[in-house]
């Protein structure tokens, strides 16, 4: 059962984070510089919903790397249960098709997924020049699932990047995300995950 982003309001500061990439390197909100866009991407290897995205997610987000926009991905599965999410994994992940040129980092603790409010895989967020959340939702608009073949193009995550380019951060449209919930530790659920309408995402094994 899919699961969508939790709604957020605009404008929400960008969290306090710390963790380490592939490489054992330090990546933190510390490293977003002053007037720098950031772009958080939570991802995990086994999603069929990031599976389908993760080649142009892969070569979007490292075009926007290199044009100067901070740019991490962080998995936040427990990977006790979900072996296939493993850091081991994960490597092989941001090499398979395109090789990540950003950090990718596990949230092995969960806690830095709780400070982002983040549901599930792919979800995306966008802070602008001042650190404010101006885009939250999903990369396109293309699904596994979809029979009709749309397309995968980040077009959303695109509109969002042009927005906060041109100063219209906080203006920008905001599509939810869907993909497979976020696998909690048993008893780590954060409520705003418990509070959600509907909770079929407890039977989720996407």
């Amino acid at each position: 059962m899919p699961v969508p982003s939790n709604p957020l309001p605009l404008g929400t500061r960008l969290p306090w984070f710390r963790l380490t990439d592939l490489d054992g390197n330090e990546c933190a909100a510390s490293d977003v510089g002053d007037g720098q866009i950031a772009i958080v991407a939570f991802i995990c290897n086994h999603s069929p919903y990031v599976r389908h995205i993760e080649t142009v997610l892969a070569e979007q987000l490292n075009a926007y790397r290199r044009e100067g926009i901070f740019v991490v991905a962080i998995s936040p599965n427990d990977v006790i249960s979900y072996p296939s999410d493993s850091l081991a994994m994960m490597r092989e992940q941001a090499t398979r098709d395109v090789v990540f040129e950003f950090p990718y980092c596990l949230d092995e603790s969960q806690e830095v997924t709780k400070v982002f409010q983040a549901a599930c895989t792919p979800e995306i967020f966008v802070y602008d020049t001042a650190g404010r959340l101006a885009y939250h939702g999903q990369f396109d608009a293309s699904r596994p699932s979809v029979a009709d073949g749309t397309p995968v193009t980040g077009d959303s995550l695109a509109r969002a990047i042009t927005a906060v380019r041109v100063g219209d951060a906080l203006n920008t449209p905001q599509s939810s995300s869907l993909g497979c919930s976020v696998k909690w530790r048993s008893g780590n659920e954060p409520d705003y995950v418990l509070a959600l309408p509907d909770q079929r995402w407890i039977l989720d094994v996407g």
